[in-house]
């Protein structure tokens, strides 16, 4: 598969199509241009006649030598086909071109299935302290009362 950077066009057909990415548009709101105008060199998309089936939007850390992973999302038709696996190892190939040492990502406590991915198809590892859900979090990482999940993986 062929991993190309995210374009504008690719951006509003996920938009679109987000429900038929995310099961909802839960996610909606997480996804900005800005990720496109100012981070398109870590905009990585997946097409399948012309239209994305899988991208990555992430960005290299301003104040540490990490990569951050914001969005990773798979067409429920394309899910369980090693996508996420192939855009991040992408990701992280790119990061260590940067000079990166490490790739950091977050999800909610309560969503298993990205901490699932996360720890047994990336080998990520979770910081924090264990919270309400039995997994580590650092606590208010997403404002006040916001506890999210921490990943980081050594690259």
């Amino acid at each position: 598969m062929l991993i190309e950077n995210c374009t504008l066009d690719d951006y509003f057909i996920i938009i679109r199509d987000i429900v038929a990415f995310w099961g909802s548009e839960r996610t909606l709101s997480f996804h900005h241009p800005i990720y496109i105008h100012e981070f398109g060199n870590t905009a990585f998309v997946i097409r399948e006649e012309q239209k994305p089936v899988a991208y990555l939007f992430g960005f290299l850390s301003q104040t540490d030598q990490s990569g951050y992973v914001h969005l990773v999302g798979i067409r429920e038709s394309h899910q369980k086909k090693g996508l996420g696996t192939l855009l991040y190892q992408h990701f992280i190939n790119y990061c260590q071109a940067k000079g990166r040492t490490h790739v950091r990502a977050i999800t909610t406590p309560e969503n298993t299935k990205s901490i699932a991915f996360h720890q047994h198809k990336m080998g990520m590892k979770m910081i924090g302290e264990l919270g309400d859900y039995d997994v580590p979090v650092v606590k208010n990482y997403a404002g006040e009362g916001q506890d999210r999940v921490v990943f980081i993986k050594e690259i």
